[in-house]
């Protein structure tokens, strides 16, 4: 299954290009440049009018979506930003510092970067459980979980710089003995890569993800899944938080909503939700599912493995459940990433890990040429 066909505009800006970096900016397909004209024809057409049809048609529709993916009842606890960290920060206005928190020492650079600072600030105290060994961590994760210590509870569903992919997410979440500690899923690396069903604990847990990578829209388009009352009244909170009140007046409390739009921000650029929303109707018109996209990439990543001309070790091991990218530990990672680069072969490192990721736009042809390049460049 390969949607080749589907991103002519980006081949044909650099045909040479082989790419391979489907875990980071993957290429985007050619019914994302025409959302993003609509979006630009809705505001010459409309001008401030436009945020009639953008809070009435676009974001409904790609809510919609979204929660079809996911597997959530109502749409509307679907919130948007321009990036996870803004909404991340929003969470965690809702909470008294010192926040206590549980997360794992594989978390993106953002709340890796975040979490950090505000331990030095004392607005935190954070405990990290190690990713590996990967075979236990489900394990150890769970029984800090079950201790209940914690106010916050951050993991992601599918680690950046490994691949590893949780499966018992259910079972982590269910642990808790805190019915008011938040628990907050990095799904950006799951979302539209590999299938994800938070139903059965959508009324538990925020789930962030967005457009930048797997959903092939680009920057600016990120959201989350609020559950109902957890955070009510975020301090950290923007205008969009009170939509619905700006036509009646400000009252002595401030106004929030109460489905997810209670956790928006500020006025920011809608043009990545309209490519969103073009990216995931495409998809449906083709008839591709996520288990599709998840299979395809698991076919490419077995015909490399297969080939036998690796850069390193498999990290996590062979057999692991893993998301769309492959991850080599090698001392070696930065100068194959550079000499592959030279030869327009797009990869990605992490300190001493290399990381290959696969997507629709390839095919085996693809793999056979990237296998050919690592022979000459290890």
């Amino acid at each position: 299954m390969s949607l080749k066909h589907g991103f002519g505009k980006f081949f044909e800006a650099n045909p040479d290009r082989l790419h391979f970096a489907a875990h980071s900016h993957h290429p985007w397909p050619d019914v994302s440049l025409v959302a993003h004209e609509e979006a630009w024809n809705d505001a010459a057409a409309l001008a401030d009018d436009k945020w009639d049809k953008v809070f009435g048609e676009v974001i409904p529709e790609t809510q919609r979506l979204i929660a079809d993916i996911v597997n959530i009842d109502d749409p509307a606890t679907i919130v948007f930003a321009p990036n996870t960290q803004d909404l991340v920060a929003r969470v965690f206005s809702c909470l008294d510092p010192p926040v206590r928190i549980l997360t794992t020492d594989a978390e993106f650079h953002s709340f890796n970067r975040q979490s950090r600072r505000w331990e030095e600030a004392g607005l935190a105290i954070v405990d990290r459980v190690p990713a590996e060994p990967f075979d236990s961590f489900s394990e150890r994760f769970t029984r800090e979980v079950r201790a209940g210590a914690y106010d916050l509870v951050y993991l992601s569903q599918v680690f950046f710089d490994s691949g590893y992919a949780v499966l018992d997410l259910d079972r982590i979440v269910s642990s808790s003995p805190n019915d008011s500690a938040f628990i907050m899923i990095d799904g950006y690396h799951a979302f539209m890569a590999v299938p994800v069903d938070i139903g059965a604990i959508q009324d538990r847990v925020f789930f962030l993800a967005g457009g930048y990578k797997y959903a092939m829209a680009g920057e600016g388009a990120c959201f989350m899944h609020c559950p109902p009352g957890y955070g009510r009244r975020p301090v950290d909170t923007g205008w969009y938080a009170g939509f619905g009140q700006l036509e009646t007046g400000v009252s002595e409390r401030v106004p929030y909503a109460t489905d997810g739009s209670r956790f928006a921000g500020a006025t920011y650029d809608p043009s990545g939700i309209y490519r969103m929303r073009s990216v995931l109707r495409w998809l449906s018109a083709e008839g591709v599912t996520v288990a599709d996209i998840h299979g395809h990439a698991s076919d490419l990543q077995r015909r490399l493995l297969e080939a036998d001309r690796l850069p390193g070790v498999l990290q996590p091991p062979e057999g692991a459940p893993r998301g769309n990218f492959l991850t080599f530990g090698t001392a070696a990672a930065e100068e194959i990433y550079r000499r592959l680069h030279d030869r327009k072969v797009i990869t990605d490192y992490r300190q001493d890990r290399l990381r290959v990721g696969f997507g629709v736009y390839q095919d085996a042809s693809d793999v056979e040429t990237l296998a050919g390049h690592l022979d000459e460049v290890r």
